[in-house]
């Protein structure tokens, strides 16, 4: 690949969609490093915030941007059969990606996003919206979370799910786009636990649990 960058911090990752510089500021206090995809570049400097990185097909992206920011942080990717989020998750790795600008505004935008969250497993995202968290269950997890949090699931794809913690429960069920969801459920203990049988498994959670998402997703130091 021609470029590749690995970050030893936590990385906000500025779209195009819908933004609330609040939400911005809050996600760079925990991830201070900012890429950016295609048109998040000139949401990045309308907000005051220079990206280290921005990547795209930049069909989106002003002169400007590319004058304030510099010719040598952009990385042109013109593949069409990737959305500039998956082509800018290519890119980079870091502990844990923050997704901001990428939930609301355009709906297909967003499905594509969470398609992109599916098919790329081994990356540990979370998009962040003004209400609402979403990250793929790419491995058992066990969250600490207040009794009564919202906390849903929903199948990209097949799946065979299991877990504790919850209202209406999730041992051994079986869950798909066409069959059982798990929108709405809710915590009725202080531990939960939920893993599946294989890729495909969206956790949606309040905007509140940001932090405690970031804490089960980030690897242990070696």
């Amino acid at each position: 690949m021609r470029y590749f960058r690995q970050f030893s911090h936590n990385v906000t990752l500025l779209g195009g969609g819908a933004v609330n510089p609040a939400t911005l500021s809050h996600c760079l206090s925990l991830a201070p490093e900012l890429v950016a995809a295609d048109g998040g570049a000139d949401q990045a400097l309308e907000m005051g915030h220079v990206p280290v990185v921005v990547a795209g097909d930049m069909d989106s992206v002003s002169d400007r941007a590319r004058k304030v920011i510099g010719a040598d942080r952009f990385v042109d990717t013109p593949d069409q059969n990737r959305t500039d989020f998956h082509k800018t998750l290519d890119l980079i790795d870091a502990p844990v990606v923050l997704g901001v600008g990428f939930m609301g505004k355009r709906l297909d935008h967003e499905l594509a996003c969470y398609n992109t969250l599916v098919r790329l497993p081994e990356k540990r995202v979370i998009l962040v919206g003004e209400v609402d968290i979403c990250f793929h269950l790419s491995a058992p997890l066990t969250m600490s979370l207040p009794i009564g949090t919202r906390f849903s699931l929903f199948p990209m794809a097949k799946v065979k799910v299991s877990g504790t913690g919850l209202v209406w429960p999730v041992e051994d069920l079986e869950m798909s786009p066409w069959g059982m969801i798990g929108t709405s459920n809710e915590t009725n203990a202080t531990k939960v636990t939920v893993e599946a049988d294989g890729p495909g498994l969206l956790v949606i959670l309040p905007r509140a649990q940001l932090t405690d998402a970031i804490a089960v997703l980030t690897p242990p130091k070696a």
